[in-house]
């Protein structure tokens, strides 16, 4: 048998891929982000009590909430960086410019909330005295602000 005698099977017709995941997806990226939000929310919230003497109760094996001292303001870097990632994801999952505006609402709403919180001995979450959270809810809703302004600065691309 030669080659040209071997009979061929037709090509298949290529897949094409269910249309509705690129729904899905952006759906996914709103969830993920608003996840993100809550959980680096709560994390900033509990570094902005974070205190020089936290460092040595860490060092002695006691709670780092139990040091006094100086206060520290890593939570407000912290709130920059993760902000800015949530920011990016939400964007760049979604397709959509809106999607920054549903963190960044949350994460401000968050914040707020805790600095007017009572805890149950009718002490204030936020002391007044804790420069760090004044600190940390300016710099973390100003990148939200910051970031929404530079999309808005770029041209929108054809999609």
């Amino acid at each position: 048998m030669t080659t040209s005698e071997v009979e061929t099977e037709p090509a298949a017709a290529p897949r094409v891929p269910w249309s509705g995941w690129e729904r899905v997806i952006r759906a996914g990226g709103v969830v993920v982000s608003i996840l993100a939000t809550l959980v680096t929310a709560l994390v900033e919230i509990e570094l902005s009590a974070f205190r020089v003497g936290s460092v040595a109760a860490l060092l002695d094996g006691d709670s780092p909430w139990t040091g006094g001292g100086a206060l520290i303001p890593i939570a407000t870097p912290v709130a920059v960086g993760l902000n800015l990632a949530i920011a990016w994801f939400a964007e760049t999952t979604t397709g959509r410019r809106w999607a920054v505006g549903v963190p960044w609402a949350l994460w401000t709403l968050l914040m707020l909330a805790a600095a007017g919180t009572r805890k149950a001995e009718g002490d204030l979450l936020f002391q007044g005295d804790n420069w760090t959270v004044l600190l940390t809810i300016t710099a973390g809703s100003l990148t939200f602000a910051v970031y929404a302004y530079k999309m808005i600065l770029k041209p929108p691309t054809a999609s």
